[in-house]
């Protein structure tokens, strides 16, 4: 289990920022990838750091999805947003589940790796749940290109105010990584609750994202994903992501 404000206590507010058509492009992309590069027709996928279950909206439109998460919070309101889906709760580092899937993605939580040891241990997992021929999708930064930023998301409904501040900040003292501190401004019938959540973590560079993938048996193809929180940056900020796709031989 995760002690993070943001996935356990207030996991609640993911409502009051995004709606499930907020996800629609995001993952159609993701789904077009997939099939791109799929030697045959995949009908099983499992979501490794799955959150409050919001990607599957459209993931679940294509295929039979298996969710896991660290965070108790998070699962049980991916439970009640999507009772057809299984959810389990979970380390993706250690996770084993006696099956296989045509496809595993990691599209929203691998930055919680924050050693190399750990990303090995994800993405080893992950190739230990895919068929031969699988696809596993992975979403991250490099340390070449992420840089410090500002963001800031705002929600109103049922008479509640929230305002989320993120600053994410690359500390030189430290290796491999960088700090996300989050701000959370919640007004209920004028009264305002603030609360405060710092998460550590992992940026590896392109040469490390590349040994990898090659480490665990998948041939690496690559593309960048731009402007998904765009909208959400403050000042002159860049974003800049990339899409990892292995494939398992």
């Amino acid at each position: 289990m995760s002690n993070w404000k943001a996935y356990n206590d207030l996991s609640w507010t993911v409502d009051w920022f995004v709606k499930p058509s907020d996800y629609e492009d995001e993952v159609s992309h993701y789904i077009s990838l997939i099939h791109k590069y799929a030697a045959n027709h995949f009908t099983t996928l499992l979501h490794l750091g799955s959150g409050a279950g919001g990607m599957d909206w459209v993931f679940k439109r294509h295929f039979t999805i298996t969710g896991v998460d660290i965070s108790s919070g998070m699962i049980g309101k991916a439970r009640s947003t999507h009772p057809d889906i299984e959810y389990i709760e979970g380390d993706i580092r250690s996770l084993r589940l006696n099956r296989q899937f045509d496809a595993v993605v990691i599209p929203d939580c691998i930055d919680y790796m924050v050693t190399l040891d750990d990303l090995n241990k994800a993405i080893k997992t992950a190739v230990h749940h895919l068929k031969l021929s699988g696809i596993l999708l992975v979403v991250g930064k490099t340390l070449e290109t992420f840089q410090n930023n500002n963001f800031a998301y705002t929600g109103e409904k049922d008479g509640i105010h929230i305002t989320l501040l993120e600053n994410n900040h690359i500390n030189p003292s430290t290796q491999n990584s960088y700090e996300a501190t989050l701000i959370y401004l919640i007004r209920q019938q004028e009264k305002l609750t603030v609360h405060m959540d710092r998460h550590v973590l992992g940026l590896f560079s392109q040469k490390d994202w590349k040994k990898v993938f090659r480490d665990n048996g998948l041939v690496l193809h690559q593309s960048t994903l731009d402007g998904v929180y765009d909208k959400y940056l403050l000042g002159e900020g860049n974003y800049p992501m990339q899409v990892f796709i292995g494939v398992k031989i």
